[in-house]
């Protein structure tokens, strides 16, 4: 079994210390082979911030760590920053690459940059970057689970969530699910969440289902959701067997002083190819 544990949003600079201290015990009990962090790492992309949340990574002890820049992971007042290196403090410390990829035995797992610097807190993700995903999509191996990270939500529930919702994103998971991917993780809003893509009025042609972490660490906690992170267990079946994966919502329990879980799903997967 592959564990995967999906943070989101810790706004470094906002942490709450008690927080912090019971998500990397969760997380050394928990003992993940991946973290995936999908941006808002810092507060306002100082370099201070982006210390601390390296060290605190750091200190996960995890074999793979993949992260994503977010909006707030760009200087907002330094403008002359936000213009000429929008990335420097971020790249200094969790290096240049701002798509990166985890190719493992029996996981994909593909970064999308969706920041932009002119949008200010708003993502996109273009036509050249949902084709480079279908692409690599195509060539994952049969045992793999798939999955895709963006910051913005590339679906959301509530209708007035939209204006928050990733431009482009109908048209990526379209493709998306039909290249074959699994699940489309993401924050931003920090409400956590489930989405069966299939279930939707605008059904995708083969399931997928979008994962929302809430904030990992911050106290900017919102829509009544407490501190959250996402957990992903998946084995692959044996030949002729269903592809299902684990999908649970861990929330910090204030009075206990720890993370438990407050849902857990099995989530029926499509087949392992669907090209066209």
């Amino acid at each position: 079994m592959t564990v995967l544990l999906h943070l989101s949003d810790p706004h470094f600079g906002t942490e709450e210390p008690r927080v912090v201290a019971a998500l990397l015990q969760f997380t050394h009990a928990l003992r993940p082979d991946v973290v995936v962090l999908s941006g808002d790492i810092t507060q306002r992309a100082r370099s201070a911030q982006f210390a601390a949340a390296r060290r605190f990574c750091d200190a996960l002890q995890v074999p793979h760590l993949l992260t994503l820049p977010g909006n707030h992971d760009i200087p907002l007042y330094n403008v002359a920053a936000r213009v000429l290196s929008p990335y420097a403090a971020y790249q200094a410390c969790f290096g240049k690459d701002l798509e990166p990829e985890l190719d493992l035995a029996d996981v994909l797992v593909l970064g999308v940059n969706t920041t932009r610097p002119t949008r200010h807190k708003d993502g996109e993700v273009s036509a050249r970057q949902i084709r480079r995903v279908v692409e690599r999509l195509h060539r994952a191996r049969p045992g793999q689970l798939r999955v895709v990270v963006t910051h913005q939500p590339a679906c959301v529930l509530r209708p007035e969530d939209e204006k928050d919702r990733l431009h482009g994103g109908e048209a990526a998971v379209q493709a998306w699910a039909r290249a074959g991917a699994d699940l489309v993780l993401g924050g931003h809003i920090h409400l956590p969440y489930t989405s069966d893509l299939v279930a939707r009025a605008n059904a995708t042609p083969r399931p997928l289902f979008c994962l929302q972490a809430g904030t990992a660490l911050s106290h900017r906690t919102r829509h009544g959701s407490p501190n959250s992170v996402n957990v992903v267990r998946w084995s692959p079946p044996a030949p002729g067997g269903m592809r299902e994966v684990r999908a649970e919502r861990w929330d910090y329990d204030l009075a206990d002083d720890r993370f438990e879980e407050s849902k857990g799903d099995t989530l029926k997967l499509g087949e392992p190819f669907h090209l066209g």
